[in-house]
């Protein structure tokens, strides 16, 4: 397989940081990668033979969406704006738009749930990782159900694997799913790709809890790119533990498109030596009451390097609705490059939106505390990695990330497996 090079990946929705070169992101994808098949699904038979489809899942809440909408007139002037482009008019209360903004306004006006789909990363992604699976897993709830399932990634080094898998949890339904992409390198300095490509349509008042661990060794390149759509009511609850992969790109894009829908989302994060992370989340707010939170925690050692672009977008329409989102990021060695770009796009009155983050550098005097007591720079940069190691380890859902958790800590730390054992 040839090398390829996707351009403006786990791009923010308004390009605002150009000059800062953290609008998007390029990924390579290794060249000479063998397509392999290497995914396992877990996960009870009448969660896999139900024939619900996620397009069908969104045709439907279309129709009610468009039973509700009617042919109500939209007088706002950003409309105008986008309704008379083409004619030449010297009407100063038409305002000028951005691109962005022009393109914002035809998907308020078209309010197609389907053709606004986006998932965080890149539809060219999504075609790259439909290709390698070969075919779409369909794990559907029934009414009121609760179910589980476990999906697998684990790559060779010298292959390319991913899966697809669509998430359609019927109204009043529970399900968990965990993701787990792991790349055992055994040695070899030989590059991998692994991924992951999810859609997920949470229906009314239903309950989706998604749990993604990244436990490959440094020769992976890792994508876990996801996206959400939302009825009425439905909770998503979403965590990333983003532990390995010398690249790592995870992106999230979420529609909140029923009213008092609500998705949280935590991340976990580590990057040690040279290794890259990349995150991107999209939250955008469209049903009354809506509610979303990211909260993001990671340590950065070594040479890595990291971006985090979280855009929550409240849009018109949404009124009563509330989107948050904070980092907190422990920078253990002053070689490292962090980037964090919180961002809030706000076209409604009565909502809330909040954002910060908390970053921090390992002080000298910390340092010499340390030195004083016989750790060294590195050793110093040990306990850090360690924390964040074992907190993944004690949290695992299964035995089998947990393994993988203590495999990557004993690559990283001299006996870290004797350490929690």
């Amino acid at each position: 397989m040839e090398a390829l090079k996707i351009k403006h990946a786990s791009a923010m929705p308004a390009p605002t940081w150009g000059w800062l070169r953290m609008n998007d992101a390029t990924i390579e994808i290794p060249a000479d990668l063998a397509r392999a098949r290497a995914v396992t699904v877990e996960a009870d038979e009448d969660l896999t033979e139900n024939h619900a489809s996620f397009e069908g899942a969104v045709a439907e809440l279309q129709e009610r969406i468009d039973a509700v909408r009617g042919d109500a007139c939209d007088t706002r002037a950003c409309v105008r704006a986008v309704e008379r482009e083409a004619e030449s008019l010297d009407d100063l209360d038409t305002p000028a738009l951005s691109a962005y903004q022009k393109r914002a306004t035809r998907e308020e006006i078209a309010g197609d749930v389907a053709a606004s789909f986006e998932t965080g990363i890149h539809i060219d992604v999504r075609s790259y990782l439909n290709f390698l699976a070969g075919s779409t897993v369909v794990l559907a709830t029934e009414k009121g159900e609760t179910e589980s399932a476990v999906v697998r990634v684990d790559g060779e080094p010298g292959h390319a694997a991913g899966a697809s898998v669509d998430v359609v949890a019927a109204p009043d339904s529970t399900l968990d799913v965990t993701i787990s992409l792991d790349g055992d390198a055994s040695g070899s300095s030989k590059a991998g790709l692994i991924g992951s490509e999810l859609r997920v349509f949470a229906g009314a008042r239903s309950r989706v809890n998604v749990v993604v661990y990244v436990t490959a060794d440094a020769p992976f390149t890792v994508i876990d790119d996801s996206g959400y759509v939302l009825d009425e009511g439905a909770r998503v609850n979403v965590r990333h533990i983003v532990l390995g992969g010398g690249r790592t790109y995870t992106g999230l894009a979420s529609d909140l498109r029923g009213d008092t829908a609500r998705v949280e989302i935590d991340t976990r994060y580590l990057a040690s030596g040279e290794d890259a992370r990349d995150f991107n989340y999209i939250i955008r707010h469209r049903g009354r009451k809506t509610f979303s939170n990211m909260d993001a925690n990671g340590v950065l050692t070594g040479t890595s390097r990291k971006v985090l672009r979280g855009t929550i977008d409240l849009v018109h329409g949404c009124k009563g609705s509330e989107g948050s989102e904070r980092e907190t990021v422990l920078l253990a060695n002053q070689g490292v490059d962090n980037k964090t770009v919180p961002t809030i796009l706000c076209d409604e009155d009565d909502v809330a939106g909040n954002h910060g983050a908390t970053i921090g550098h390992v002080r000298p005097e910390q340092l010499f505390y340390l030195g004083c007591r016989g750790l060294s720079q590195e050793q110093a940069e040990s306990l850090f990695v360690a924390a964040k190691l074992e907190d993944a380890v004690l949290s695992a859902p299964t035995d089998d990330i947990r393994e993988n958790v203590v495999r990557l800590g004993s690559a990283l730390i001299d006996g870290f497996e004797e350490e929690i054992a």
